[in-house]
C-alpha cells in the first residue's frame, strides 16, 4: 500500500475502553429507570456517537430522553475512568512510534467529542505520535458518514487513495469507505467478526502491529 496518512478510531482500536463503556451504559440505564440491555446489545453500538447509541437500544424513546441518556452517561464516566485506567491494546505505542519514524502521518478520528478524545490520548500518553485529532462534535454528520475522514484528509491536504483508516467497528470501514479511502478492521475491539466482514473492508487483521506489515514497513 502507498499509503501517506493513516487515520484511526480510538475505542477498540487503540484504547481497550470496553468495560468502562458497558459499564457506563449500564449504569445510564439503572440511573434512569431503563429496561436494562444485555452487555452484548450495548457492545453492538460501540463506535457511534453516544445519543445514537441510546437511540439504537431504545428506539421507542423520544429526543429529549435520548440526551438525557447521553448527558447522564457523559457524568457517570468521568466517575468510572478515575476507577478504572485506560490501556492500550498489545503493540500500539510502539507501532505508532514505528509509523510516524517512517514518515507516516497519523489522526484520530473518533465517536468522542473532541474534549474527551483529547484527554484519552493524553491518558494513554500517545501525544506525541498523533497529528491531528477529530471529534463527533467537529462535523454535521459522524459515522459512518465520512465527514470526519474528509476532514482529515483536507487537513492534511492528501488524497484518499493514500489514506487507510483503520477501525474495529462496522461504522469505521463504511465511513472510510465512503470517503473513497483503503480501510482495515481489527478483530480484537468491540466488533463482531461478522459485522466486520460484512462491511468489506481491505483488510482484516488481529494485532495492531500487522498495519506495519500492511503498510510494508516491518
Amino acid at each position: 500500500m502507498n499509503i501517506e496518512l493513516v487515520i484511526l478510531d480510538f475505542d477498540g482500536t487503540i484504547g481497550d475502553t470496553n468495560e468502562v463503556i458497558t459499564e457506563t451504559m449500564l449504569g445510564t440505564m439503572a440511573e434512569l429507570g431503563l429496561e436494562p440491555r444485555s452487555r452484548e446489545a450495548c457492545n453492538a453500538t460501540i463506535g457511534l456517537p453516544l445519543a445514537e447509541c441510546f437511540r439504537v437500544l431504545y428506539p421507542e424513546l423520544p429526543d429529549n430522553r435520548i440526551e438525557c441518556c447521553a448527558e447522564t452517561y457523559r457524568r457517570l464516566f468521568v466517575n468510572n475512568r478515575r476507577r478504572s485506567r485506560t490501556t492500550l491494546f498489545p503493540h500500539v505505542k510502539e507501532t505508532l512510534k514505528r509509523l510516524k519514524s517512517s514518515g507516516i502521518q497519523i489522526a484520530i478520528a473518533s465517536s468522542r467529542r473532541h474534549e474527551s478524545l483529547e484527554m484519552m490520548v493524553d491518558e494513554v500518553e500517545i501525544r506525541e505520535y498523533v497529528s491531528f485529532l477529530i471529534g463527533t462534535d467537529e462535523v454535521e454528520h459522524p459515522k459512518p458518514e465520512p465527514d470526519m475522514v474528509l476532514k482529515t484528509l483536507a487537513h492534511f491536504g492528501v488524497d484518499a487513495a493514500r489514506a487507510l483508516v483503520v477501525g474495529d467497528a462496522p461504522y469505521d470501514i463504511l465511513m472510510g469507505k465512503s470517503a473513497g479511502c483503503r480501510t482495515c478492521a481489527v478483530t480484537y475491539g468491540n466488533g463482531s467478526l461478522d459485522e466486520l466482514r460484512a462491511a468489506e473492508p481491505d483488510r482484516l487483521i488481529d494485532n495492531f502491529a500487522d498495519i506495519l506489515r500492511l503498510l510494508e514497513y516491518s
